[in-house]
């Protein structure tokens, strides 16, 4: 089953259309929380600390409903935790957002988790669908999400395959990359589309 995967995968973008996210020059289409922690250089996104007390998360100005995101990253060293949140949105007199966010980094890589709502993982990637993953490289993640159902691809294999079944559950919110509180980390993303989809 799990080598029907790619194929599947690379079906479905190819009938999509994609548009880049955003300009790759400047962050004229974010929202920007914390001055200073992100920056675009050579048409990569970047967020850096060195050492935060809080999430600092990057926001779309616009907000998504149905889409497939696809782009590259890599987690410098392979230190700390990041990931991109979709569906979300601000939680008040805070730094934080509210909503799913496809993870990033430590015991979470390839994990469904549920930002500052639920606060824990709905969805965790079995083991084997991380084999091959470059911890400190340039890896690809791709969400394809529908309705009320989710799906996580990293490097082609599929982590996640959540369908949401709780009521209440917002099915549109901004898009937002994540740099996460604690020691230094550095995070870089590349290459980010996005098709929306019915």
């Amino acid at each position: 089953m799990r080598f029907l995967l790619l194929p599947l995968l690379t079906a479905t973008l190819a009938a999509q259309e994609f548009r880049p996210l955003f300009n790759g020059k400047n962050l004229d289409e974010f929202i920007v929380d914390t001055p200073g922690l992100w920056r675009i250089e050579n048409g990569v996104l970047i967020g850096k600390h060195d050492g935060l007390k809080y999430n600092d998360f990057l926001r779309t100005r616009r907000h998504y409903r149905n889409f497939i995101l696809k782009f590259e990253f890599r987690l410098l060293n392979g230190e700390g935790n990041s990931g991109v949140q979709f569906r979300s949105k601000p939680v008040p007199d805070s730094h934080e957002v509210a909503g799913y966010q496809a993870d990033i980094g430590q015991q979470y890589w390839g994990c469904l988790y549920d930002e500052s709502r639920r606060k824990r993982i709905l969805a965790q990637a079995p083991p084997e669908t991380l084999a091959g993953l470059d911890k400190s490289g340039w890896n690809t993640y791709t969400l394809e999400v529908r309705g009320p159902r989710i799906q996580l691809f990293l490097n082609g294999r599929r982590t996640v395959d959540y369908t949401e079944t709780e009521a209440g559950i917002d099915e549109s919110g901004f898009l937002a990359f994540q740099v996460h509180s604690g020691p230094r980390i550095e995070v870089h993303f590349r290459k980010v589309e996005i098709a929306e989809i019915e």
